[in-house]
């Protein structure tokens, strides 16, 4: 990913975390950075840095908008060709490595209510991918028929349910 792309990312990140449900704007990041840390870049440094004119930041910038996204100074450089994040490993433990995949995103979507406990819970089974696939061929399904399925097995579980 170059820094235009990782630029890019962290607005729409930020944007989603500020509950906008949207990209910052750059001029919205600006702002942003000038009331919350009183100093700030110019929205044309940005564009340009978005656009790919400038490739690299000088300290003080890179500093300021690791800073205001509040991550580490690192992650604003263009990783080099063929650079990749995924884990790779001459071992070839298909299940380990889907179960290692599961709990890293659900750390990383800590804040997202529903998908954190059900990236858990598919981590701590023994057979994620066959209730991956399930998942998949329910999603053919119109929402409201799943929903009246799954309320329907829900009350049909609390009615046999026994309570010691």
């Amino acid at each position: 990913m170059n820094l235009a792309e990782k630029i890019k990312h962290l607005r729409e990140v930020e944007g989603e975390l500020r509950g906008l449900n949207r990209p910052m704007t750059q001029v919205e990041v600006v702002k942003a950075m000038q009331e919350e840390l009183n100093e700030s870049i110019s929205q044309a440094y940005l564009s340009q840095l978005e656009a790919g004119k400038r490739v690299h930041l000088t300290a003080t910038s890179r500093e300021l908008l690791a800073r205001f996204f509040k991550i580490h100074p690192s992650y604003l450089v263009a990783d080099p060709p063929g650079f990749s994040v995924d884990l790779l490993t001459t071992m070839d433990h298909e299940g380990e490595r889907l179960t290692t995949w599961l709990l890293a995103n659900a750390e990383e979507w800590h804040s997202e209510s529903a998908l954190r406990p059900l990236l858990l819970q598919l981590a701590e089974t023994e057979q994620p991918r066959r209730y991956i696939k399930l998942f998949n061929q329910l999603m053919s399904l119109p929402l409201e028929k799943l929903e009246t399925m799954v309320n329907a097995m829900t009350k049909h579980n609390s009615d046999t349910t026994v309570i010691n």
